[in-house]
C-alpha cells in the first residue's frame, strides 16, 4: 500500500471507521452481497459502503447520532473520478489537445453522466435516504444519485486501492460509451461548455456579440463569451451561432490550459 492511500485512508477513516461512528445498527438495512454483485467488487469494509450510500437526510432517522453521511466519501471520489477519466482519454487520444481533452472529459465526468453510471449499477436501490429525500429522488432528483456515485468510488479506493477504482470507473463508462447514453465528443462546444461549467460549479456561459462587419450578404460576427471571473474566450463566425460556438471552443481550450497550470507543481 502506497503512504498515500494510507494517509488517504487514516484520514477518511478518522469519519468513517466503526470506532468513531459506529454503523453496525445499519447493516441491516442493505443487502450486501447484492451490493457486491452490482459493484462487481469485493466489499471488504461494510462501513466504508455503508457511509457511501448514507444522504445527509438520513442522519435524522439514524440511532446512532455520531454517523456522517456519504459527503467526504463524495469529496474523494470526485477528484478519483477526474483522474481515472482523464488518465483514459490522455491515452486513447494521444494527438487531441488539451482543450478537446477537456471538453472530453467534461462531457464524460458531468451530472448526467454520473447519473448513467449510477443506473448501470442500480444504485439507487442501496441509497439511505430520509421519507421526503425518497420522494424527490423519485421524481428525479439527480444530484443524490450523481453524489453517491463519487461516493461510491471513494469507497472502491479506499477499500481496494486505486486498480480497484479504475476498473470499476471503467466498466460504467465503457458500458455508457457503448450503449451510446454518454459520448466522449461532439462538435457542439457550446453544450460541452455548459457541462464544464455545471461540473465545476462555475457560472454559466454568457455570449455577447462584440463586433459585426462586412455587407449584410457577407457579414462576420465576433463574439466574446464570459463564464467565472472576466472573459473566458472569443469566436469569429459568419453568424452568430457559428462565433458562439468558436468562442465556446477557444474558452474550454483556455480553461484546459489554466487547469493544467493549476495542477503542475510550483518551482521550489
Amino acid at each position: 500500500m502506497s503512504s498515500l492511500r494510507r494517509w488517504v485512508q487514516n484520514f477518511f477513516h478518522s469519519a468513517s471507521d466503526s470506532s468513531a461512528h459506529p454503523l453496525s445498527d445499519l447493516y441491516s438495512k442493505i443487502d450486501v452481497k447484492r451490493f457486491e454483485s452490482a459493484l462487481q467488487h469485493r466489499i471488504r469494509s461494510k462501513d466504508l459502503f455503508l457511509q457511501a450510500v448514507l444522504h445527509r437526510s438520513y442522519l435524522q432517522l439514524a440511532e446512532t447520532p455520531e454517523i456522517r453521511s456519504n459527503e467526504r466519501l463524495e469529496f474523494l471520489g470526485d477528484s478519483i473520478l477526474n483522474m481515472v477519466v482523464a488518465e483514459r482519454l490522455y491515452s486513447l487520444y494521444p494527438d487531441a489537445e488539451e482543450g478537446d481533452l477537456t471538453i472530453m472529459r467534461a462531457r464524460l465526468v458531468n451530472r448526467k453522466a454520473l447519473v448513467q453510471y449510477a443506473k448501470i449499477i442500480h444504485l439507487r436501490d442501496f441509497l439511505l435516504l430520509s421519507n421526503s429525500a425518497s420522494q424527490t429522488a423519485e421524481k428525479g432528483a439527480d444530484t443524490i444519485l450523481a453524489d453517491a456515485y463519487e461516493a461510491v468510488i471513494g469507497a472502491v479506493y479506499l477499500d481496494g486501492g486505486l486498480d480497484d477504482a479504475k476498473r470499476f470507473v471503467d466498466r460504467q463508462l465503457t458500458s455508457a460509451l457503448k450503449d451510446g447514453t454518454i459520448r466522449e465528443s461532439d462538435e457542439n462546444y457550446k453544450s460541452a461548455l455548459l457541462e464544464y461549467a455545471q461540473a465545476n460549479g462555475m457560472s454559466l456561459p454568457h455570449y455577447m456579440i462584440m463586433k459585426e462587419e462586412g455587407p449584410d450578404h457577407d457579414r462576420t460576427f465576433t463574439v466574446e463569451v464570459s463564464i467565472g471571473d472576466g472573459r473566458s474566450g472569443v469566436g469569429i463566425g459568419k453568424n452568430k451561432k457559428e462565433a458562439e460556438q468558436a468562442a465556446a471552443h477557444h474558452a474550454l481550450s483556455l480553461l484546459g490550459q489554466q487547469q493544467q497550470g493549476a495542477n503542475e507543481p510550483s518551482p521550489s
